[in-house]
Order: structure tokens, then C-alpha cells, then sequence
């Protein structure tokens, strides 16, 4: 896979010439958000010891994060429509180095969870390296580079839980925040040097740019695409959310296990990214997120299956769930294409709409998750949340793929 996106001529109404967008740049910068989430999960324990909170105050650091995700991708989008993508992605991640400080040095829970509600800012980088895509290709090719591009921005949150793990348990839970800064610096590099400009229509007045809510906002088809998107990814972040009770209540085991079990479904996600790279262009958007969903549906019904037959190893709760990542693989490269192509000179703000409507709905399943699981962690009705935020994502998919045809 080569570093720089290849260029082929595009027709329609994408006539980029620039330079070709760095793909590692473009990984890097939409890694660190993601990265962000799930490095600290396994410390939180120790988080909350340290700073003498309750466990389930420093269980915000996840869910305050989300949140602020959710509602900085709407402002972040039309800024980037207005001034550019470079310099909004480059404050962006000014801003979440500045919170990784914060809670390096955090004395408090309430300076640790102001640390992480200001590392939200790193969204800049997921939300306009989908942009800058969208920017320079047209709908099916951009499906393709972005299932590539998140194959490898996989990559660091599939390893993040079990690295993260491992640097706490060998160096305290400062030190992953450390790794954090360092990942956030090498991105901030490589940005600085590789990444062009990619916004012909910059410049336009905010009230403009604003205006493009207006018409999103009156697009049903849109919603539908954000809403597929948005209940997919819920089963994985309600699998975020509930997981580590389910795996250290329940299951018995230790962080740096359920890292290493998380990084199998982590997997089974860039897997998806990868076949999404591969055939969106051949076999087209709606026929791999229609596949994509009912994968996803498969990964809950085999672990209940498993533990009402009594087999209540960790490997029956992990594994199966690896067609959840993958499923999702399949549908958000898809989805996201799909719904930011709908408005092309607005792409960022269809982008952080997108965005914000997709880390929303997941923000609101990790907090579900945590009381469904209770405090016995207990895996069944985790699972049956899990299917039915999948049967919510195949019916909106459905919908949106009858109503894309025509248009």
C-alpha cells in the first residue's frame, strides 16, 4: 500500500490536479482520536485509585469524550469548509496535545476529566482526513480510499487496549498518556510537512457554510445513511462500553488480557476496511453495506447462543464478536461515502454532521451498555443490546438503499 493515494483522472464533479493527499498522514491524524478512546479504558481502575474518585466518574472520561466528539465534528466541519482543512486539523490537534497535558499532570478527577474533554479536539483529524477523500475523489472511489485508509487507522486502536495494559502495568497510567502525546506529535509532523490544502471552495461566509446544515438537515436520505452508520457502530461501542465489566467481573480477566482480546475484534474491523478498499468500486456501496450489517448481527446471536449452551469461556464472548468490528468495516467507509457525496461543495460540514450523528448514537450505547451489564458484568443482555442496535442498522440501511437507487 503505498504512502500517497494514487491519482486517476475523475470525472463528474471532481477535477482535483494537486498533490496526492499523504495516506499515512491521512491514518495518522484520523488515528489519534480513536487511539485516544481506548489506550486509557484499561487504567481506568487505577485512574480512579490514584485520584480517589469513584470508578464510575472516571468511566466519563470515555463518555464525556464521545460527547464532545459528537458536538465539536459540527463545528469543525464548516470551519474546514471556510478556512481549510490544513489549518483546522493543525489547531485541532494543538488542542488535544494541550489536554494530553492535562492529564499527565492531573491532581485531580475533575483536571483529568477537563484534560479529556479538551483531547476531543483530535476529532479534526478523523473527521476531515474523511474530507480531504472526498475532496479529491468521486463516490465510489472515495469508498474505496477511505477502506483503506481506516485498515490503517485500525491499526492503533486494535493495539491500543493491550499497549496501553502493558505501559500501566509497567509504568503507571501517566505513561499511556505519554505514548499518547507522542503518537499526537509524530501526527502533528507529519501533517505539517505532507499534508496539502484539498479545499476548492473555501473561503465561502459562515453563515453560508452554516446554510449547508439547513439543506442537510432537509435531505432524508442523509439521515438514513447517518442513522445506518450511526446504529452499526453503536454494537461496537456498546461493546466499548460494557466489555471490560463482562471481561473482569465476569470473565476474571486482567486488563492487559482484555486488551489482547479486544484486539481480535479491533481486527475483524481493519479486515472489513481492507475487503471495503477492495471491491466498493466493483461491487458498490449499497451491496456491501447491506452485507455488512447482517454480518455485524451474526457476532451477539453466536455469543448468546454459546453461553445459554453453557460454554461461558472468554473465547465464546471475543471471538464471535469479531463480525461486529468486521460488519462495520464493511458498512461505515460505505455509509460515510455515501451520505458526504450527497453535497460534495460541502463536505466538510457533511462530514462532521455525519460525524457527529455516527459518535452521538455511539456515545449514548456506552453509557446504555454500562448499566445493562450491571455490576456482574453480566454478557447475555449486553449481547441482546448488541442485536438490537443491529437490527436498527439493517433497517435503516435497508431504507437507504431503496431510496439511493433513484437517486
Amino acid at each position: 500500500m503505498s504512502s500517497d493515494i494514487a491519482q486517476t483522472p475523475v470525472s463528474g464533479e471532481h477535477h482535483w490536479t494537486g498533490p496526492p493527499p499523504s495516506l499515512l498522514t491521512l491514518v495518522l491524524l484520523a488515528a489519534v482520536s480513536p487511539l485516544a478512546i481506548n489506550l486509557f479504558v484499561p487504567s481506568m481502575p487505577s485512574i480512579a485509585a490514584d485520584l480517589g474518585a469513584p470508578y464510575a466518574t472516571v468511566q466519563l472520561g470515555l463518555s464525556l469524550y464521545l460527547i464532545m466528539t459528537a458536538v465539536l465534528q459540527l463545528i469543525i466541519g464548516p470551519l474546514s469548509d471556510i478556512f481549510g482543512r490544513k489549518p483546522v486539523v493543525l489547531v485541532g490537534m494543538a488542542l488535544f496535545m494541550a489536554g494530553t497535558a492535562m492529564c499527565v499532570f492531573a491532581q485531580s478527577v475533575e483536571m483529568f476529566l477537563g484534560g479529556r474533554i479538551v483531547q476531543a479536539a483530535s476529532a479534526s483529524g478523523m473527521v476531515l482526513s474523511r474530507a480531504i477523500v472526498r475532496d479529491v475523489y468521486p463516490r465510489e472511489k472515495a469508498a474505496s480510499a477511505m477502506g483503506y485508509m481506516v485498515m490503517g487507522m485500525a491499526i492503533a486502536p486494535m493495539i491500543g487496549p493491550a499497549i496501553g495494559g502493558l505501559i500501566e502495568e509497567l509504568a503507571g497510567w501517566r505513561m499511556t498518556f505519554v505514548a499518547l502525546g507522542m503518537f499526537g506529535a509524530a501526527a502533528i509532523g507529519a501533517a505539517v510537512v505532507t499534508l496539502p490544502e484539498t479545499n476548492r471552495f473555501r473561503g465561502a461566509p459562515l453563515r453560508d457554510q452554516m446554510a449547508s446544515y439547513g439543506v442537510l438537515a432537509r435531505m432524508p436520505l442523509f439521515w438514513i445513511y447517518a442513522c445506518s452508520a450511526g446504529f452499526t457502530s453503536a454494537g461496537f461501542f456498546a461493546f466499548l462500553g460494557g466489555g471490560p465489566a463482562v471481561s473482569n467481573v465476569y470473565l476474571g480477566l486482567s486488563s492487559f488480557q482484555y486488551g489482547l482480546y479486544f484486539a481480535a475484534t479491533a481486527l475483524g474491523y481493519s479486515m472489513g476496511n481492507f475487503l471495503t478498499g477492495r471491491f466498493s468500486e466493483r461491487r458498490g456501496l449499497d451491496r456491501m453495506m447491506v452485507e455488512g450489517v447482517f454480518i455485524s448481527l451474526c457476532g451477539p446471536l453466536i455469543t448468546i447462543a454459546l453461553f445459554a449452551s453453557g460454554i461461558e469461556h472468554p473465547a465464546a464472548f471475543f471471538l464471535p464478536l469479531i463480525l461486529v468490528g468486521f460488519g462495520n468495516g464493511l458498512v461505515l467507509p460505505n455509509a460515510s461515502a455515501a451520505g458526504i457525496g450527497l453535497k460534495p461543495d460541502a463536505a466538510g460540514a457533511a462530514s462532521g454532521l455525519l460525524g457527529a450523528t455516527q459518535i452521538g448514537i455511539g456515545a449514548v450505547a456506552s453509557i446504555a451498555a454500562g448499566f445493562i451489564v450491571g455490576k456482574e458484568g453480566l454478557p447475555i443482555p449486553l449481547c441482546l443490546f448488541l442485536v438490537a442496535c443491529n437490527l436498527l442498522a439493517i433497517g435503516f440501511t435497508l431504507v437507504a438503499v431503496r431510496m439511493g437507487r433513484p437517486a
